[in-house]
């Protein structure tokens, strides 16, 4: 069976399990090929990211005016559709107050459709509910195949209305929640006709890449992993950390990521006096991740709104136990035994946390760490995951 993916901006250094769920459909005899509007080559540090890159058709790389009259031919052999088309964007686009956009959308949606056609491509599947879902929806009102997609939230749950949820849900052959919780969010805005066709396929870690544990660090070292963006709190965990530090003074944490906010993050830092607590590390590619929560005695996530993050499943594959805030999906996989909860936004929570895993017997830090693990094995498997989805997938 011929497949599609539709992904706005890909690959991406955030988006390797993007790469890993389309390699585990490929291990279950699903012809996989990648559709993107553009792609993020020049920050790609991996190299398997950068060879996903040369097997990915970037749609908006080739001159925009052929484009143009390419989707525009396949919208004159096929008329009705492509009114029905511009009315669904138009009203999509009056949403989300972006009418012009969306009529764009339509000439990347005519594109995808004819493609698909060349390709014998059977199903589009598009990951996030932003406009990869529009055009995917476009594409299939153009005469493209059936099609579904991958929500993650947060940000589409930020906008539910002016992206469409419901009407996407409506109209896709199914829909993909990472998490119960998210599965719950689009439910609120979904009509319940369609909640039946509102699935949750889990985000997944390859296991063999995870099949050794090192051993537990002794000393107090954390590390957090993520884009430097208000929603993942790094500052408010920089405040934590100069709490913290008066109680632990052996207290070392690595931040992985960079962003807008670095200048930020670094000025906090200066003024807390914590260059001898705190070191950036920017973008680090998966081999270098691992080395770093291999370092670590625990991933610690501030966020203030999140999906169900990777870098969690992760170091709990790695054996390591996580500090995260009770938000969205992360209560699913975080538990008593495997990590602490802390509320979102509390400096002084955070605090606590650290200093709780400070004072924590060793052998009760590695019983949390092995729980950690069995946990996630279980639930994050992208071969079991990829399983379900591709059984979505062959009977839509």
């Amino acid at each position: 069976m011929k497949i599609a993916y539709l992904i706005n901006t890909y690959p991406r250094p955030s988006h390797t399990f993007i790469r890993r769920e389309i390699q585990a459909l490929e291990r279950q005899g699903l012809s996989v090929h990648r559709f993107a509007m553009r792609s993020d080559r020049r920050n790609l540090k991996d190299a398997h990211d950068k060879a996903e890159d040369e097997l990915t058709e970037h749609v908006l790389e080739r001159n925009r005016l052929h484009l143009i009259l390419l989707a525009l031919r396949w919208m004159l052999m096929h008329p009705l559709r492509a009114m029905h088309a511009v009315q669904t964007s138009l009203r999509m686009g009056a949403r989300a107050r972006m009418r012009l956009k969306h009529l764009f959308y339509v000439i990347e949606a005519a594109q995808i459709a004819r493609r698909c056609k060349q390709l014998g491509i059977q199903h589009l599947h598009a990951h996030f509910g932003t406009n990869s879902a529009t055009v995917a929806c476009l594409a299939h009102v153009l005469g493209g195949p059936r099609w579904s997609y991958t929500v993650h939230g947060p940000e589409e749950f930020d906008a539910p209305r002016a992206l469409s949820l419901g009407e996407k849900s409506r109209a896709a052959a199914f829909t993909v929640a990472i998490s119960s919780f998210g599965r719950s969010q689009l439910c609120r805005w979904a009509p319940i006709g369609a909640w039946p066709r509102i699935k949750v396929v889990h985000c997944g870690i390859e296991p063999s890449h995870f099949a050794t544990v090192a051993p537990m660090p002794q000393k107090l070292r954390l590390v957090a992993i993520g884009r430097f963006t208000e929603q993942k709190g790094f500052p408010l965990l920089i405040e934590a950390v100069a709490q913290a530090a008066r109680l632990h003074p052996g207290l070392r944490l690595t931040l992985v990521g960079d962003g807008e906010l670095r200048g930020e993050i670094e000025a906090l830092i200066e003024r807390h006096t914590l260059r001898r607590h705190v070191t950036l590390t920017g973008w680090l590619d998966e081999e270098q991740v691992k080395a770093e929560l291999d370092e670590a005695q625990a991933l610690i996530l501030p966020s203030f709104a999140e999906g169900l993050p990777m870098v969690v499943m992760e170091a709990m594959a790695s054996g390591r136990p996580v500090i995260a805030t009770a938000i969205a999906g992360v209560p699913e996989l975080v538990t008593p035994e495997t990590g602490i909860l802390v509320p979102a936004g509390d400096v002084q929570a955070l605090a606590d946390a650290m200093d709780t895993l400070g004072d924590m017997p060793y052998d009760r830090l590695c019983r949390m760490g092995q729980a950690a693990r069995a946990r996630v094995m279980v639930r994050h498997d992208i071969d079991r995951e990829a399983a379900k989805l591709a059984q979505f997938i062959r009977s839509a």
